[in-house]
């Protein structure tokens, strides 16, 4: 029986939101290994940790980066994405938890503006 049967509490310290939207990860490995890179969708996310689903059962423990899709827009017109590095703290078949070490906002491109600049870099 874990504390948090024996409580009644949960043991996280930060409350978590559901969230679902897309996601890609990649775990950071070694030089010598090929990268584990996939997609999946977040399940719920806080200020200490992301649970979302995977294609595989990713490794416990690894450094992963996680980049979200986030709902939000900079000045309700700039898209956003949520950048988190972080370790792997619990990997099942299809989902995984990380434990956020460090995270960023960075603006998405979109691909009509990757065009748009594809063509005035092109003439």
């Amino acid at each position: 029986m874990g504390l948090s049967e024996v409580t009644g509490k949960d043991r996280r310290e930060s409350s978590r939101f559901p969230l679902q939207e897309d996601l890609h990860y990649r775990l950071i490995n070694s030089k010598n290994q090929e990268a584990i890179t996939g997609v999946g969708t977040t399940l719920n996310i806080g200020s200490g940790g992301i649970l979302f689903t995977t294609e595989e059962l990713l490794p416990i423990g690894k450094t992963i980066e996680i980049s979200v899709n986030w709902p939000a827009r900079l000045d309700g017109t700039c898209a956003l994405k949520f950048v988190a590095m972080g370790r792997v703290i619990r990997s099942e078949t299809n989902r995984a938890a990380v434990r956020i070490e460090r995270y960023q906002f960075k603006t998405r491109g979109s691909a009509s503006n990757l065009s748009l600049a594809a063509a005035a870099r092109a003439s």
